[in-house]
């Protein structure tokens, strides 16, 4: 097993790539607020992470799945407040997330420079 595909660098690419997608599909959520009939999607990765992990690979996949939220007249339940604090939740994640990878680089990058 490479550096690279250690169960922590496996489950960060998968962390980044979850966020990614929860990036996006809130964007498509703000983007459709006014749109009559459309619901909210999110997006799940974290308990499937979590397992991952557990298991030793490190490796999931998000899932995207309609809102059950409730829906206003027009039939769309896109909740501004919900997305606008799920969309800074999220860059906090991915941050969080890119600077891990960035440390675990920095230490190979340090153990290459002494070998």
């Amino acid at each position: 097993m490479g550096v690279f595909d250690s169960v922590s660098m496996v489950a960060l690419s998968s962390a980044l790539d979850g966020l990614a997608e929860r990036q996006r599909v809130i964007a498509n959520n703000v983007a459709n607020l006014q749109t009559p009939g459309y619901h909210a999607q999110r997006v799940q990765f974290e308990d499937a992470l979590t397992q991952a992990v557990a298991h030793g690979s490190g490796s999931a996949t998000a899932t995207v799945s309609r809102s059950l939220e409730p829906t206003r007249a027009d039939g769309n339940n896109v909740n501004l407040d919900t997305e606008t604090l799920s969309n800074v939740d999220t860059n906090l994640r991915y941050q969080l997330a890119t600077q891990a990878v960035s440390a675990q680089l920095s230490g190979i990058r340090a153990a290459m420079r002494t070998v």
